[in-house]
């Protein structure tokens, strides 16, 4: 796939991380990945504000890959400040994690997430997986900005 706008990753986990650029390599995935390591730097990339103040806050991810399990805000929490916010409100969220919990399934629709993929433990799984996923949100979605328009 070519390249296009970039691609949040908000994972703690290196090994995950690791794990899901490798995957974006073998799909051909050319995307510029920006990766936040906790909910405070995710919304900081979002916002232009804190380590990212300076940043061009209008140029917003293709898509978001969202993990829960987050230290200082949990992925929950990020969710919700992203569709309380007019300007990231219409992005797409991806829940990316190894959660099975029902609670955690619900929430994340109730608060807005697009898609809920739990992490196969399999490598080979996860290759497809994140290919599949690309395919869909960098290739056939078509993405609304905050006015309501495709980008």
């Amino acid at each position: 796939m070519p390249p296009g706008r970039p691609i949040l990753l908000v994972e703690d986990n290196p090994d995950d991380e690791a794990l899901t650029l490798r995957a974006f390599s073998k799909n051909r995935i050319e995307n510029p990945v920006v990766v936040a390591r906790d909910g405070v730097e995710a919304i900081d990339y979002l916002f232009g504000t804190g380590s990212h103040a300076g940043r061009d806050a209008a140029l917003m991810p293709a898509v978001i890959l969202l993990d829960l399990k987050l230290p200082r805000i949990d992925g929950l929490e990020v969710l919700r400040r992203i569709r309380a916010d007019e300007r990231t409100a219409l992005l797409p969220v991806v829940v990316l994690t190894t959660s099975r919990e029902v609670q955690d399934i619900r929430e994340a629709y109730r608060l807005g997430a697009n898609s809920y993929i739990r992490k196969p433990v399999d490598f080979e799984r996860f290759i497809q997986a994140v290919g599949q996923m690309g395919v869909y949100w960098l290739s056939l979605n078509e993405a609304a900005d905050a006015t309501g328009n495709g980008y």
